[in-house]
């Protein structure tokens, strides 16, 4: 695997870990924070995977525009467009006033993180672990 796909993957994984361990908080959790990471987590394993197959990608936060640029590759990513619409607007809506997650959004969130993390690592030959 190249470096720069490597440099996605542990982006990613260091989102997934930021997410994961707020989402572990007893007191005063920020459920933006998870749901803005699981985002995030999401949106690195995409482009790590894009990157892979050497596919352009603009700069954008868009993940189902990401998926789009997918599909055609690998049509199996259909799988995952469910969590990664759900994850979708923790881009850029849930940073700004006016809009806060719940305990159940951060918790979806994770959730979803999860099985598109696991997904993008199989697919990248990665082992899959918690």
């Amino acid at each position: 695997m190249n470096e720069l796909v490597m440099e996605w993957v542990e982006k990613a994984e260091g989102d997934s870990r930021t997410a994961e361990r707020e989402g572990t908080v007893g007191e005063g959790p920020n459920y933006d924070a998870v749901c803005f990471h699981a985002q995030q987590c999401a949106e690195k394993y995409l482009k790590a995977f894009l990157t892979s197959r050497s596919i352009p990608f603009p700069r954008l936060h868009d993940l189902e525009a990401l998926l789009n640029l997918v599909t055609p590759v690998d049509p199996e990513f259909e799988a995952i467009r469910e969590p990664l619409l759900l994850l979708n607007d923790y881009a850029v809506d849930i940073r700004y006033p006016g809009d806060f997650a719940t305990a159940e959004e951060a918790c979806d969130a994770l959730q979803a993180m999860r099985e598109v993390r696991a997904f993008i690592r199989h697919k990248l030959g990665l082992e899959v672990t918690a």
